[in-house]
Formats: C-alpha cells, sequence, structure tokens
C-alpha cells in the first residue's frame, strides 16, 4: 500500500475567485502529488499564507477586495516563496509590473492547466525547492525519497534508473532521444553511452512490471527514443 504523505510534502497555495478554476487547478497539482489550499480572495490568501506558510503560491492579479499585486507584495515583506501570477490582462507592462512586485513567472489566461502544473515544477526546481511526488496513473515516485511505486506496490531503483524515470515523468507525452536523456547523467561516475540507455529503459521497464509490447508506461517511439504514456482515464 502506497503510503500516505507526510508534512514535508509540498504545499500550494492556489489564489483565484474563480471556483472552477481553483477545483481544476486542485486537480491537476494534487494528482501530480501537491497538496494544495485554496483562497478566494487577498484577504483571505494573505491569512493561509501566515497560517501554513506553503511552498508555492499561484496568484490571480485580479482579486475582489486586496488585489494580486499587493499580495504578492507583502508576501514579499516577509518570504522568497516562489509565485507564479495569473492574470486575464495580455499587456505587456501588467506582466512587468508583476514581475518587479516579486513574482518569479507570469501566465495570461486562458492557459493550459498542464503548462501550469510544468512551471510550477521547473520554479520550484529552479529554486531548489520539494517538487513532492509525480504520479502518472498507478505509477508514483517521491522525489526526495527518491520511492518508487507501482499499484501501492515499492519498486528498488537504481540512481541512473531513477533519473531515467523521473526524466520521462516530468514530461509525459514528450518524446526524448537517446542523445536527450544521456544529457541527465552527466554527473554520475559510470560512464552511459547511447545505446547504454536501452539497457537501462530495458530493466526499467522490468522492475515497473512494464512490457515493451504492449506498455502501460514507457512506450518505445521508433527511430526517436522513448516517452512516458499517459495514464488512461476511465469514461
Amino acid at each position: 500500500m502506497l503510503p500516505a504523505m507526510n508534512a514535508g510534502e509540498t504545499t500550494v497555495l492556489v489564489v483565484d475567485d474563480d471556483e472552477k478554476l481553483i477545483s481544476l487547478l486542485e486537480l491537476y497539482l494534487k494528482r501530480e502529488g501537491f497538496r494544495v489550499i485554496a483562497a478566494r480572495d487577498g484577504a483571505q490568501a494573505l491569512d493561509l499564507f501566515d497560517h501554513h506558510r506553503p511552498d508555492f503560491i499561484i496568484l490571480d492579479l485580479m482579486l475582489p477586495g486586496i488585489d494580486g499585486l499587493t499580495v504578492c507584495q507583502r508576501v514579499r515583506e516577509t518570504s522568497r516563496v516562489p509565485i507564479l501570477m495569473l492574470s486575464a490582462k495580455v499587456e505587456e507592462m501588467d506582466k512587468v509590473v508583476g514581475l518587479q512586485a516579486g513574482a518569479d513567472d507570469y501566465v495570461s489566461k486562458p492557459f493550459s492547466l498542464k503548462e501550469v502544473v510544468a512551471r510550477v515544477q521547473t520554479i520550484l526546481r529552479r529554486t531548489g525547492r520539494p517538487v513532492g511526488r509525480l504520479a502518472r496513473g498507478s505509477l508514483v515516485i517521491d522525489v526526495d525519497s527518491r520511492e518508487v511505486f507501482v499499484e501501492g506496490r515499492e519498486v528498488r531503483l537504481t540512481a541512473i534508473e531513477f533519473t531515467l524515470l523521473r526524466t520521462l515523468m516530468e514530461s509525459p507525452g514528450r518524446v526524448f532521444t537517446r542523445e536527450q536523456l544521456l544529457t541527465t547523467f552527466h554527473t554520475f561516475d559510470e560512464a552511459v553511452v547511447d545505446r547504454a540507455i536501452d539497457v537501462h529503459i530495458g530493466r526499467l521497464r522490468e522492475k515497473l512490471g512494464d512490457h515493451p509490447a504492449t506498455p502501460r508506461f514507457i512506450q518505445t517511439v521508433r527511430g526517436f527514443g522513448y516517452k512516458l504514456l499517459e495514464p488512461e482515464r476511465d469514461g
């Protein structure tokens, strides 16, 4: 059985007055292993920030009462927590003002929910903060503890296998060439050559219970390399 996430998991504070958007962001973030707390206005956002000290903030610019820009400025008075600002405004000056107020990145509405989650993960890696868990259907990896689970069963991986799997899981659906996967191993003492990637992928598949002919997780893209399959959705 997959162990419960501990108090050290990555918490994201989502601040927006759009209930539907909050629900969708919460769904996508929780799917990736994040803990989510939500605020519907600026005052509530500041209160939740003070009480929970989240690891990341997704902050809408246009909020009732205290606006997002002011929230960002007040948070920056005491914290360097990463902030991704959202806005329906598309003018360049609005983006500049948001970044000058202390936001780490800026996304204009409408946006892809997958893109927002990817930006959260990228900013967390860049700032050296934990990225929590990555989940693709029944396959889950805990980035901090370096644990891997398939259908609740722990799978023991080598350092190279774990790095390969994490790289694929961070960009589901993206095809990685062998050369691109090789670039992730520059810190290893063990030399990893082009075709050795195939051997490591083969061992990784075996441990995950994944068959190349009928893959659940890792698919070979003939003539190119490998990609992580998106989980199948019911209905």
